[in-house]
């Protein structure tokens, strides 16, 4: 399983968790781009994808390399994300002069870190690796926000669990692969499918046309769960819009994409799955 970051990620947590009862080998990647890469030359690998957050929404960049890099969506997870300032065992509070994490990790932890300005917060890469660098380099004066996975991995102690300031922050994963046809086919063979992402272009400079593709959804009775629009670049004024679609009538649905198709430019399935499991709040 390819994923983003170094081992105890979030990414890593939330593959196990939707392969839970399965064994899972993980394959760590630097960049989403290194993953997309390694998924379509290697076909036994599936991948997974962090692509919207609860709190500060959708990673555009990754609705771009999903497109373009020609894997197929076949599942989803959702994952409540929790942050756990962690150092070297030993290191107390008042030991620490910086904590490390990504930058997404530090701003959903602001308030903690309001009861002691003498730590600096300084962004990094990866949460996971920031933990990793810490007991590598056995770092005695620095910390970590990173999941309670990373602690156990790397051999560090968790000072306070559990330090975000929203608790209700979850992050939806996307499963990726390149044999994604086959997956989907017995999902369907199981009456299982029950979501779609699809992206899209429409005619330039036509009155009403993204109106006129949303009625047509709604007639079919299908549910627009979300919408992201990026603009294509080198084409002023011009969007792809993303759409993530959920349905109870597999039928119906494919009715609504051959009605929608000849108003749009041009209009991609990404991926046909089932609606994700979302881990709990505790």
């Amino acid at each position: 399983m390819a994923i983003q970051g170094v081992a105890g990620a979030n990414h890593e947590i939330a593959a196990r968790e939707f392969f839970e009862g399965y064994d899972v080998e993980i394959v760590p990647c630097i960049t989403f781009e290194e993953l997309f890469n390694r998924v379509r030359q290697d076909r036994s690998l599936y991948g997974i994808v962090a692509i919207e957050n609860t709190l500060v929404g959708s990673i555009q960049s990754n609705y771009t390399l999903l497109k373009d890099s020609g894997l197929e969506v076949i599942g989803e997870y959702k994952l409540r994300i929790k942050h756990n300032l962690m150092a070297l065992p030993g290191v107390k509070m008042e030991d620490l002069t910086e904590v490390r994490s990504h930058p997404m990790a530090l701003r959903q932890c602001e308030a903690f870190f309001r009861d002691y300005p003498h730590i600096r917060i300084t962004e990094s890469d990866d949460t996971a690796l920031s933990a990793k660098d810490v007991a590598d380099k056995q770092l005695r004066t620095v910390g970590a926000i990173a999941p309670e996975l990373a602690a156990s991995l790397y051999g560090l102690n968790i000072l306070h669990k559990g330090i975000e300031t929203n608790k209700k922050n979850f992050t939806r994963f996307l499963v990726v692969s390149d044999r994604g046809r086959t997956e989907i086919d017995d999902l369907l063979a199981q009456n299982r499918i029950n979501r779609s992402s699809i992206v899209f272009s429409l005619p330039g400079n036509e009155v009403g046309s993204l109106s006129k593709v949303l009625t047509i959804l709604a007639f079919y009775g299908i549910n627009l769960s979300k919408i992201q629009s990026n603009p294509v670049v080198g084409h002023e004024w011009e969007y792809l819009f993303y759409i993530d679609l959920s349905f109870n009538n597999y039928t119906r649905y494919i009715q609504a994409l051959d009605a929608v198709r000849p108003l749009c430019a041009k209009l991609v399935v990404l991926g046909e799955y089932e609606n994700g499991r979302q881990s709990h709040e505790d």
